[in-house]
């Protein structure tokens, strides 16, 4: 899929190819415009690159190849643009937002700042279970939240720390719950 150079655990400089062998893209020390696929070789990402990360104009596709979100990025982070399938628009990586897998399900829904998770947000896992409620700061789960486990039930109650339960809390035994 990539050959040449990486800085960084970058593509830094060379050519990256899709699963035909077909030349798709030249990156010149971390800059130009590529494609990325997954490992079945369908399409994930057009656009620009810039120092080895999505940079500028790009196109995000789910697996099946159908478009999931169209605009900019900076330091890989979507920053002003639109979602496809649900709607959601972030602007200059602000405001609410919602972040999908590549098969099309639900992430993540809350507030961005600078493109990160920021303020109030929920966490799915693949099946589509809220995993977790709560408050976010640069990204990482901070402040005041709850953990649940795929059958719904509350798991944790407390403070994060930069992702990490930190201060006070309650754990619980899901065990009894599945009981009631």
């Amino acid at each position: 899929m990539f050959e040449g150079e990486y800085l960084k655990g970058k593509q830094w400089k060379g050519k990256g190819y899709n699963i035909n062998g077909n030349k798709e893209f030249e990156i010149l020390n971390g800059n130009g415009k590529g494609k990325e696929y997954n490992c079945d070789g369908k399409i994930v990402f057009e656009g620009e690159y810039f120092n080895g990360e999505r940079n500028g104009k790009g196109k995000e596709y789910y697996k099946n190849s159908k478009l999931m979100f169209e605009g900019e990025y900076i330091k890989r982070k979507r920053w002003k643009g639109k979602g496809y399938n649900k709607e959601f628009e972030i602007i200059n990586g602000n405001g609410r937002g919602k972040e999908y897998n590549y098969d099309g399900k639900l992430e993540y829904e809350g507030e961005y700042l600078n493109g990160k998770r920021n303020g109030k947000g929920k966490e799915y896992n693949d099946k589509g279970k809220l995993i977790f409620e709560g408050e976010y700061i640069n990204g990482e789960r901070n402040g005041k939240g709850k953990e649940y486990n795929n059958y719904n039930n509350l798991l944790f109650e407390g403070e994060y720390l930069i992702g990490k339960r930190n201060g006070k809390g309650k754990e619980y035994n899901y065990y009894y719950f599945n009981k009631l």
